[in-house]
Formats: C-alpha cells, structure tokens, sequence
C-alpha cells in the first residue's frame, strides 16, 4: 500500500509540473522579458523602410505597428544609420499582437509603448541589407 501511494504522489508531481512554451517570454529567448503590466521587454534590431517598420531578435522577427511611437523610435534610430537600410540597436517594451488573418506580414506585431535604449550598431555585425545591384 505504502508504494502504490508513493507512486501515485509521484505520479501527481510530475504531470502537474507545467512546461511554460511561450517563445516571446521564454529563458530561451532573452530579449524577451515580461513584465506584469502585459507589455513585454524586446532587444534586437529596429529598420523601418519603405513604409515597413520591423523588429528583429535572435530568434523572432516582429512586425512593428507604424504610429507615433514609432516614428520617434525611428528619428532616434536615424541619428545612427549609415545607410536608410541599416539595422539598428534599440530596446523597447512594448505590447505583442497576433496578426490578423487578412493581413499579410510577420506572424506577430509589436505596438511600441516605451522606448528604453538606442544604441549604435557593431560595424564588424555588417547587417545591412542591399537593394539592387550595389
């Protein structure tokens, strides 16, 4: 009798043990960080061109929502491109949003609320991306 309880704790302990999988918030991906206001805390790399704002982490690429907050996130990022295709630096927090269905883009969009870091990008990262021929 005493095993078969044994057991069954065991039992109970292991399968009510929850595996979070959120990728956004996840240990896995550090630029994520939720915090409990339900705005979440994004490190990558920001470019808006062409009217197409996006946001690019390790891991995730995020469709940016254009409104004013984007556009001051942008006028601070201007101040360190080289060209208007560079990626730059920032640290954001903001609110993440499914896209709607009968939209096209990234699976998910951010609506930027707060706008933490700008910073310059490592020119030995060379992410930036060429259009034509050049």
């Amino acid at each position: 009798m005493g095993k078969i309880l044994v057991l069954l704790i065991c039992l109970i302990t292991f399968t009510s043990c929850k595996k979070d999988n959120k990728k956004s918030v996840s240990a896995e991906n550090p630029e994520a960080v939720a915090k409990n206001d339900g705005l979440t805390l994004i490190k990558g790399e920001f470019i808006y061109y062409a009217d197409a704002a996006v946001l690019q982490t390790n891991t995730d690429i995020y469709g940016v929502i254009i409104d004013t907050k984007m556009h001051e996130l942008n006028e601070q990022v201007k101040k360190f491109k080289v060209a208007d295709t560079d990626m730059v630096p920032v640290e954001i927090r903001g609110k993440i949003i499914p896209k709607p269905e009968n939209e096209e883009g990234w699976p998910f969009l951010i609506e930027i609320k707060e706008i933490l870091n700008v910073s310059r990008p490592n020119p030995k990262d060379n992410n930036v991306i060429k259009l034509g021929n050049e």
